[in-house]
């Protein structure tokens, strides 16, 4: 059945730029340990200190959506927290398929950071008739041929894309096109024309970021033991 939940998100008057947005979820992290350790308030010092960015910075950017601290007090923590998760949507009842069942679409489904940001996984998808009617935490994995059905029946505000880099264009082109709200892309393939909001994630970009950061400690170590 169609979700009838109600949302109301907040909009802003501005453009908020992408640096900003993609800080939030650090200030969403960083919060969160702060309330588990029993801390009321903080001021935005504390704050860089914790996240290595700037007070200056963290001021700014909680400026955007109408700043939140109190001048000689800070942050209230239980507060900040309220309205970062109001604006990162976190708890506003989003669902989510996952479009991929093989491993890696199989080890997101397990991870517990849907449940913990508030999304809803409804159903997985694969072509292989070995994985379809199988199980994952208690969600059921369908047939592909069922996508634009299931949507037509569902609210899907976002698509996990985990298939082959080769399938990912049309498959992206599909979700788009039954009403999929948001694609978060692990194919590989940076997907960039669609109409509707896509992150595209780079596993191994990551990984060879590291490796860098693991090459330069080597070169180092070398120059060192050269001097």
């Amino acid at each position: 059945m169609k979700s009838t939940q109600k949302r109301s998100p907040k909009k802003q008057n501005h453009v908020v730029s992408s640096a900003v947005i993609h800080r939030l979820p650090r200030y969403f992290r960083y919060l969160r340990m702060l309330m588990r350790e029993g801390k009321t308030r903080v001021s935005s010092g504390e704050l860089s200190e914790l996240m290595n960015v700037t007070a200056s910075q963290i001021r700014q950017d909680l400026n955007c959506f109408g700043g939140f601290g109190q001048q000689g007090y800070g942050y209230n923590v239980s507060f900040l927290y309220a309205k970062i998760c109001e604006l990162l949507g976190v708890g506003a009842g989003f669902s989510a398929i996952v479009v991929g069942a093989g491993d890696l679409g199989r080890a997101i489904s397990r991870s517990d950071m849907f449940e913990k940001r508030g999304v809803d996984v409804i159903s997985l998808f694969d072509v292989d008739k070995a994985l379809i009617g199988r199980t994952i935490n208690g969600v059921a994995i369908r047939d592909m041929a069922d996508l634009e059905s299931f949507c037509r029946d569902n609210r899907v505000d976002m698509a996990v894309l985990t298939v082959p880099k080769a399938k990912s264009e049309e498959v992206a082109a599909r979700l788009a096109a039954c009403g999929v709200r948001s694609i978060w892309n692990f194919t590989g393939n940076e997907l960039s024309s669609l109409d509707i909001p896509v992150e595209n994630v780079h596993l191994g970009d990551s990984l060879m970021i590291l490796e860098y950061r693991l090459n330069q400690a080597d070169e180092e170590t070398e120059r060192r033991t050269l001097s």
